[in-house]
This record gives C-alpha cells, structure tokens and sequence, in this order.
C-alpha cells in the first residue's frame, strides 16, 4: 500500500504564484522558506560595512569580517545571525560556523521589524556572550549605537567610530558622515 505524502512539495513555480505581501520566499529541495527580504539600503548599508572592516583586517589581522546568512550559536538556546561581525583567528585552520564561539564586533542594520530584537534581545545577548562590541546601524538617525559588555546604555555615535580590538596596532577609524553618504546618498 502506496504512504500518502503529508509534507508540500514546494517548486519555483509554487513560489512565484505566492502573493506579493513583502516577505523573501525560497524553496530549497522542495521546502519553503520565508523571511522578510532586506531593503536595497539596508544592504547599501551591510556591503559598507563589511568593506570599511575586511580593508581594516588586511592591515590589522586579528580577524575575519562576514555577513549573514551564518548561524552563529553560543548556547543551545542562542543562535543569531548578525548582519555584519568580526570573529577572531580560528585556531587549526577550522573554518566552519560551529567553530565561532567568540565575536569581536557584532553589527545590525535597523529596520522597523528589528528594532526591537536588535536593541533590546540581541543587546542582553551579546554583553551577556562578552561580545566586546555591539554596534546598531540606524539608517534613519544617520548613527551608530555601540554597545559593550561594561556599560548598560549605548554610546550613541553621530561623527566617528573607532574601534581598538584587542591585538591591534591601530584603531579602525570610520567617519559616519563618508559612510552614510556612500550608502544612503548613491
């Protein structure tokens, strides 16, 4: 006797019949996937970010800068995907997400639907993880809030960031007028 199957088989064609409603639908092997899709300036935002510090790695290699998608899991309970991190130096050539345990720099982009995770679950989070730094990226305010494990409210930055890892020789130092500009004002 033929098993009914009780799981959809999703397909591309599946996919593109759904309803323009502002979610990211993918199907992977016929599984169906949703998530909100990120804004072209929240990625503007993501790619600059990640260039300002994989240039500043090459010069002080004390890490390795990534974007999401990347599980990062501290706790059988805590699994997050910053928008942009630092990890440091894997040890024994490693190189899979499992082995990242520590951040050096945790970054999101803010957005209306993750503002409140961002500043306020992910905040406990990463000082609760010792995650040095902790930086939301507000679009709107054209600042950056920093967050660090010592101090319960953020540092709101208008002007400059800079950040001195441990290891390093020299700070990053990033001015947020260039860096917003580039992002918001192509």
């Amino acid at each position: 006797m033929h098993m009914p199957q009780l799981e959809r088989q999703w397909t591309v064609d599946d996919v593109l019949a759904l309803p323009n409603d502002g979610n990211r639908y993918e199907v992977i092997d016929g599984e169906l996937f949703v998530g909100p899709a990120p804004s072209l300036r929240h990625q503007e935002a993501v790619g600059g970010l990640y260039r300002l510090l994989t240039e500043y790695l090459e010069r002080e290699p004390i890490g390795h800068a990534y974007i999401s998608p990347a599980d990062i899991v501290f706790t059988p309970r805590r699994l997050v995907q910053p928008d942009v991190f630092v990890a440091p130096l894997m040890q024994g050539g490693r190189r899979e997400w499992a082995a990242i345990k520590r951040l050096l720099v945790a970054a999101e982009i803010l957005s209306p639907s993750t503002a409140r995770a961002d500043r306020v679950a992910k905040r406990r989070l990463y000082r609760d993880e010792g995650v040095a730094e902790y930086w939301i990226v507000d679009l709107d305010a054209r600042t950056i809030e920093r967050s660090t494990p010592s101090e319960a409210r953020p540092e709101i930055l208008v002007d400059q960031l800079e950040w001195h890892p441990d290891g390093a020789t020299e700070p990053l130092v990033m001015d947020l007028t260039t860096y917003f500009a580039r992002v918001l004002d192509r």
